[in-house]
């Protein structure tokens, strides 16, 4: 067993490559859910670095050894998914008595090397059961989509690593471009192949990368490095035929350019809000199972280009949310660009979407300017509050997506754009509808599907929320603990302000807190005075029931507690009823009798 400092540095070794492998550990697990299986990711020595588990079952899983830390290498477990995946360099199911030590004789496992572009192992993807109805059909099953998952995180692996080089993607078939199976080629700006995935060499009949790797690509292709340069900037997204030399055999291909510092559509992405991302184990989604369902639908839609519309309260999590599902799209090597549409005047929104040319209009750049629109060409567009967009801009906006193309201001030419929209809003969109406020047709056009992210007083995960955004908090630094009184007034909180609110306090609390420990005199007074709140809310509830308990009066201190905590909350929302009510979970009718009740002077 690794101790949890060991895992910590372990987990850190993989960099990027752990967040996108949670990603996808989320995705296999929202498929087999319910099955009494753990999702296991390990590293090349066998130890277990991240799992998620069958809430009910957590227990046995810990107790047969699959918990964080522990070490599933042959040498020490002898034959096992895990250590087996290592030793043979390739995808193994290990059922039951298969097993070399006797305690591992409940466990299938079936697990898959996560593989880097040159063939070598990275970590290993597992999902192992206890449960004893498990079938060796099951577990073929199982091995199938484990190895699926596997695949997708290598094949992000090598664009991820390959993003300064050019990209051929090919298949034998024009349907799988794009896809899990397609080849990957890597191409140097003088034409030599760098590296290939697996599928190239099973594309073009190759038993090793030695006969394809160091070599130019005239010479296993029917064309040369120039045509696909020429292919790569003016047709990025066009599917074109190409032959090997070998057999002559047909192929069909994409080819994409390298990502470049130099290059404006890149320079671009360094303005607030382009392309510029935040790092990617910032954009976790949580293991409640609202948003594990959000998270499984909306990857499943998304890949097939389908938009999405979020709707959920301010610091819900929607970008966050957003940034996931483009994440584990097949074009997250493509930009993620933010337009937050209630932050914008509503005086430069337009040139903010659209670009400008030279000379658009009076206080333009001389050089004019490339849109967001046209900086997520390929990628994502986020329109965040797009129910505040103003309504002329909404006209324009449909006919965009419609029309797949865009006329900058001050142009007449139309550029085409590739675009995959995900949408956010925290207003009643229908509504605005009835009220004239949003186009209908813009918004059956958004709205492929709707995802509802709830509240962070909702959600199952909320004490799994605390630690992690605490962990990001104090990412590089001395470990931040919170004392257990601390942790129960965060657990009790209505959390207002939902995700957003709770990385503040813990950002806050970890700056002022003495030998790396969170205590409760470190957290806001909002927040240490959830205990009279809890009491306003529970005789609101009684009142708008109109139990008996009503008609009683509280003693004389809980009715001073009420008070205080109804004055405290309406302090802090400046006086809004309306924020006020929704804070404290009450109706607006039900506030104005407490109100009236303490006899509160709402002359503020």
């Amino acid at each position: 067993m690794v101790n949890p400092q060991s895992v910590k540095q372990l987990q850190e070794g993989l960099g990027q490559l752990l967040p996108v492998a949670r990603a996808e550990m989320e995705s296999l697990y929202e498929q087999i859910a319910g099955s009494g299986f753990a999702v296991i990711l390990a590293d090349t020595h066998g130890t277990v670095l991240s799992t998620i588990t069958d809430p009910a079952l957590q227990r046995e899983f810990r107790h047969a050894g699959l918990s964080l830390g522990a070490l599933w290498d042959e040498r020490h477990e002898g034959t096992n998914g895990i250590g087996t995946c290592l030793a043979e360099s390739g995808p193994v199911t290990v059922h039951r008595e298969e097993h070399f030590r006797g305690y591992n004789l409940t466990l299938s496992c079936s697990a898959a090397p996560i593989l880097d572009p040159h063939g070598g192992i990275l970590a290993v993807l597992d999902a192992s059961t206890a449960n004893s109805s498990d079938s060796r059909l099951i577990q073929r099953h199982t091995m199938a989509l484990v190895n699926m998952s596997a695949h997708l995180i290598s094949r992000w692996n090598f664009l991820n690593d390959y993003r300064h080089s050019w990209i051929l993607r090919f298949h034998s078939r024009p349907e799988f471009v794009g896809l899990l199976h397609e080849a990957l080629m890597a191409i140097d700006d003088e034409g030599k192949i760098l590296a290939v995935n697996e599928s190239a060499l099973v594309q073009l009949g190759c038993s090793t990368r030695s006969s394809l790797v160091g070599e130019s690509i005239g010479k296993h292709f029917q064309f040369n490095f120039g045509a696909l340069e020429q292919r790569a900037k003016f047709e990025p997204s066009a599917i074109w035929p190409i032959r090997d030399v070998a057999h002559g055999r047909r192929f069909f291909a994409i080819a994409r350019e390298p990502a470049r510092a130099d290059r404006a559509e890149v320079a671009l992405s360094a303005e607030p809000g382009a392309a510029v991302e935040a790092p990617p184990e910032r954009e976790h989604v949580g293991e409640d199972s609202q948003m594990r369902k959000n998270l499984a639908c909306g990857r499943q839609l998304f890949a097939k280009q389908v938009p999405i519309l979020l709707h959920g309260a301010t610091g819900t999590g929607k970008e966050a949310f957003a940034k996931n599902l483009h994440r584990g799209s097949l074009w997250s090597d493509k930009p993620f660009v933010t337009v937050n549409c209630a932050a914008i005047p509503e005086s430069l929104i337009e040139s903010e979407l659209f670009g400008y040319t030279r000379g658009a209009f009076t206080g333009a750049a001389k050089e004019g300017r490339v849109g967001k629109i046209l900086q997520s060409n390929g990628g994502t567009l986020f329109l965040d509050e797009i129910g505040d967009m103003p309504l002329m801009l909404q006209t324009r906006l449909l006919r965009v997506i419609e029309e797949r193309e865009v006329v900058p201001l001050g142009s007449e030419q139309a550029i085409p754009v590739n675009l995959h929209v995900i949408s956010a809003t925290h207003r009643d969109v229908l509504q605005m509808i009835q009220n004239g406020e949003f186009r209908e047709d813009l918004y059956y056009r958004l709205n492929g599907v709707t995802l509802h992210l709830p509240l962070l007083r909702d959600r199952g995960d909320k004490a799994d929320l605390i630690r992690t955004l605490l962990r990001e908090e104090n990412a590089g630094q001395d470990c931040v603990q919170i004392d257990e009184d601390a942790f129960r007034k965060l657990m009790q909180y209505s959390w207002p302000g939902n995700i957003r609110q709770l990385r503040n306090v813990l950002r806050t609390a970890s700056a002022l807190c003495r030998d790396s420990v969170i205590r409760a005199s470190n957290l806001p007074q909002e927040i240490l005075d959830t205990e009279p709140r809890q009491a306003l809310l529970t005789t609101a509830k009684t009142e708008s029931a109109g139990s008996p308990a009503a008609e009683s009066l509280p003693s004389a201190a809980l009715r001073e507690a009420e008070c205080a905590a109804l004055l405290r909350e309406l302090e802090r929302m400046r006086w809004n009823i309306s924020r006020t009510a929704d804070a404290l979970g009450i109706s607006r009718n039900t506030l104005y009798r407490k109100i009236h009740k303490h006899r509160i002077l709402l002359g503020h």
